[in-house]
């Protein structure tokens, strides 16, 4: 499958989107929105697929060791239901886990100053979730 490929980093606050190039070699952070409703968040996320030609929409969910849904992973599964409502484009679930750990270190592999890493890594972090779907080659 050839195409741009859209990630979903969900947090409680704000949601990180990654997006890859036209290939679906490449990730690089594209925004972070503030959580309003689920309903509004997938309307949102949807236009941002339409508009950027979106073929594959990867969201990121938490898989625990024994493969427990936590009550994390049940949010992601509801909020993906929600996104095939509004669009076309394939939905798929990644494993997140420790995304948001690769993110601070590449934070600090980049030489950001302490003081800036604070800063939020929703984008960030769904770049990395998108980045590891994409190296493993099992695109869908």
């Amino acid at each position: 499958m050839t195409g741009r490929i859209l990630a979903v980093d969900l947090g409680e606050k704000r949601i990180g989107l990654a997006i890859s190039d036209p290939t679906g070699t490449i990730a690089r952070t594209l925004e972070t929105i503030n959580h309003v409703s689920g309903v509004i968040d997938a309307g949102l996320i949807a236009q941002k697929a339409s508009e950027l030609m979106v073929v594959q929409i990867v969201v990121g969910i938490p898989i625990s060791p024994e493969k427990n849904d936590s009550p994390q992973a049940r949010h992601a599964r509801k909020f993906a239901d929600l996104l095939r409502t509004q669009t076309d484009a394939q939905i798929v679930f990644w494993d997140e886990s420790l995304s948001t750990n690769q993110a601070q270190e590449i934070r600090r592999m980049m030489a950001v100053p302490q003081k800036s890493r604070r800063g939020h890594l929703d984008d960030l972090a769904a770049a990395v979730i998108l980045q590891s779907y994409l190296d493993s080659g099992e695109r869908k």
